[in-house]
């Protein structure tokens, strides 16, 4: 039987993929374009999206189990739905589902509480599920390293409560490390919720000592605005888009993301190794 990964063409998906494939699994994928999917050999590739009721049924065809992880779309929430749906009526119970931490608690944040919604059908319909909730990615860092590089700021807004932020290496194999476990099992297996978090709980002005240090040079943080935040992102993504990573930043500003005991051991026992850092990194983008 086949593990299905929906949303592999993204940071945390490739990764996904490349490590069921190291540890030998049978794997499909669903992608809009299969031209431009670039898979290990032996990974099925199936066309269609998540709207596409007839493409996801012949999807699930031979699955046993499912990896979702949705993109943040207006639409996010119908398309999550209709994915359990079709999984369930295919008799696909064991699932991995990419979450994201404090889905329960940041309501008004509408890819956060989509995500809460989606636990919930896997609660409530009575899937084996472990859902994966983690932390700002290390990796989102790739998207700001023009402005840190050449300006000497780093701008984005995540407050002095401190954020715990995971590599998108890390989600990927504890992801993987729960789908192989789910697909072996000889029945369905309970639900689990488990935050990825990284090795650090960084503030804003961490973050910008740990550029400062690695480029030898200061780097000053740009300061709790999330207001600004969301009218830089407005030049360049829709306005709902950018509206929505303001009160997500807002909410870093408030709560921060702070790991409950345990997280990180959890992580490094199943792992067998360190979590990877933020300053391994930075160390990468400025080729130290």
């Amino acid at each position: 039987m086949t593990i299905l990964v929906i949303g592999a063409t993204g940071r945390v998906g490739r990764h996904v993929v490349d490590q069921l494939v190291r540890r030998e699994a049978d794997v499909r994928v669903l992608t809009r374009d299969p031209a431009k999917a670039d898979f290990p050999a032996g990974v099925q590739v199936a066309q269609g999206d998540l709207l596409d009721i007839d493409a996801l049924r012949a999807a699930f065809s031979g699955v046993s189990t499912l990896f979702l992880l949705n993109a943040v779309t207006g639409d996010e929430f119908t398309q999550a739905l209709i994915t359990l749906n079709i999984a369930r009526e295919a008799g696909v119970d064991r699932v991995v589902y990419l979450s994201v931490f404090g889905a329960d608690q940041a309501v008004n944040v509408p890819h956060f509480a989509v995500k809460r919604g989606a636990e919930r059908m896997l609660e409530a319909m009575d899937f084996g599920a472990t859902i994966l909730r983690p932390t700002y990615f290390i990796d989102n860092e790739t998207m700001v390293q023009d402005v840190i590089l050449n300006h000497g700021v780093y701008p984005m807004p995540i407050g002095d409560k401190g954020l715990a932020m995971v590599d998108a290496r890390d989600i990927a194999e504890v992801a993987a490390l729960e789908l192989i476990r789910r697909h072996d099992a000889p029945g369905k297996l309970p639900i689990e919720t488990i935050n990825l978090v990284g090795p650090d709980t960084l503030t804003g002005a961490d973050v910008a000592a740990i550029w400062s240090d690695v480029l030898g040079r200061p780097i000053v943080y740009g300061g709790d605005d999330p207001a600004g935040f969301e009218a830089n992102m407005a030049t360049f993504l829709p306005r709902w888009t950018a509206y929505e990573m303001r009160l997500m930043a807002e909410r870093y500003v408030s709560d921060g993301m702070i790991p409950a005991q345990g997280d990180r051991e959890q992580l490094t026992t199943m792992l067998g190794r360190p979590l990877h850092g933020y300053r391994e990194m930075a160390q990468r983008i400025a080729g130290v």
